[in-house]
């Protein structure tokens, strides 16, 4: 995965951008209903990353669905989402809320996997937990997903925001920040947190994602009116998304895959391989149990349901969202 500026993998929208949103609903309506391959922009996400598999292997064409995959830096891509230039993209279901409310509305048609330890809270060398972390400094970039992993570990530890002092700093700056006298911590996302942990030798994570499945989920949003236009197409994509899973997670296809994902992200198999095993990819049987509605993080509903009061809290908009609205199993769940 690449660093810097336009490739966050978590993407705080810009809501004072009214007339690009209210453009969205027409333009994506008609694009929805034009004739012609679906049009899905992903980015550099081992979740996301995994279409590439179904993309050189041919099966798309196999199963009978015109598909072209566009592909963008993180923020880009939802960018390209609001403005009604693809149909669907590759977001986690807490930006699919923020995308949401600056008026580009999407369904979560399927959830592709959740962050299982690549989404850290990474420390400087002598404090071994969180609850060490009481009176420092913490350095997040406020709003967006590592600030709410902070929040859900001092819970965890018995602790409040008001036990540590926040620094807000760009996610892709973290490196730079750890190695600051005054900053205890910092959160980010791999590989940006790998590189951190490089700059300040000695520190390690003390909480991630792995500690909390079902924080961050992945998801694949569709414009409203391409799921009603193109419902049995978007049907086969979500279908084959199993194969893609399988041809991953057996040992003897996997080192095939993990070539493609990583020259796919410019890096090297090896070092691509441990970026895919803190990503846990969901087949449609095991997203069927979470794709259900329920509290805590371990459906989508619930999960959905923090980050929108999360979001509201820190005014990354004003207003809960209908969750419901942005949610259909009925494609997870189909036979």
């Amino acid at each position: 995965m690449k660093t810097g500026n336009n490739s966050m993998k978590h993407w705080l929208v810009r809501l004072a951008l009214p007339l690009a949103a209210a453009a969205c609903s027409l333009t994506a309506a008609g694009s929805a209903q034009a004739a012609g391959p679906l049009k899905i922009g992903y980015s550099d996400w081992p979740g996301w990353v995994a279409w590439q598999v179904a993309i050189d292997k041919g099966w798309f064409k196999e199963a009978g669905v015109d598909v072209k995959f566009e592909w963008f830096d993180y923020s880009a891509s939802m960018d390209a989402f609001a403005a009604g230039k693809i149909d669907a993209v590759t977001m986690t279901n807490g930006d699919a809320l923020v995308t949401g409310a600056g008026g580009a509305k999407s369904v979560m048609v399927m959830l592709t996997d959740y962050s299982n330890g690549n989404d850290m809270i990474v420390a400087k060398p002598g404090i071994k937990s969180i609850a060490d972390l009481k009176g420092k400094k913490v350095a997040v970039e406020q709003g967006l997903v590592e600030h709410l992993l902070l929040l859900n570990g001092l819970k965890k530890a018995g602790m409040k925001e008001s036990d540590v002092t926040l620094v807000n700093a760009k996610t892709n700056e973290m490196p730079q920040t750890l190695t600051a006298k005054d900053v205890s911590a910092i959160g980010a996302w791999q590989p940006i947190s790998g590189e951190a942990m490089k700059a300040a030798p000695g520190s390690k994570p003390i909480y991630t994602s792995a500690d909390e499945p079902g924080l961050i989920y992945d998801v694949l949003a569709v414009n409203p009116a391409s799921v009603k236009a193109r419902r049995a197409d978007w049907q086969k994509v979500v279908k084959l998304w199993d194969k893609v899973v399988a041809y991953i997670e057996d040992p003897k296809t996997q080192p095939d895959a993990v070539k493609i994902m990583s020259a796919k992200s410019g890096v090297s198999p090896a070092e691509y391989l441990p970026l895919l095993k803190g990503t846990h990819l969901l087949g449609l049987e095991e997203a069927k149990k979470v794709y259900v509605k329920g509290d805590g993080f371990k459906t989508l509903y619930g999960s959905t349901k923090i980050v929108d009061q999360f979001n509201v809290a820190n005014q990354v908009y004003k207003k809960p969202e209908k969750i419901e609205s942005y949610l259909d199993a009925s494609f997870t769940n189909a036979k």
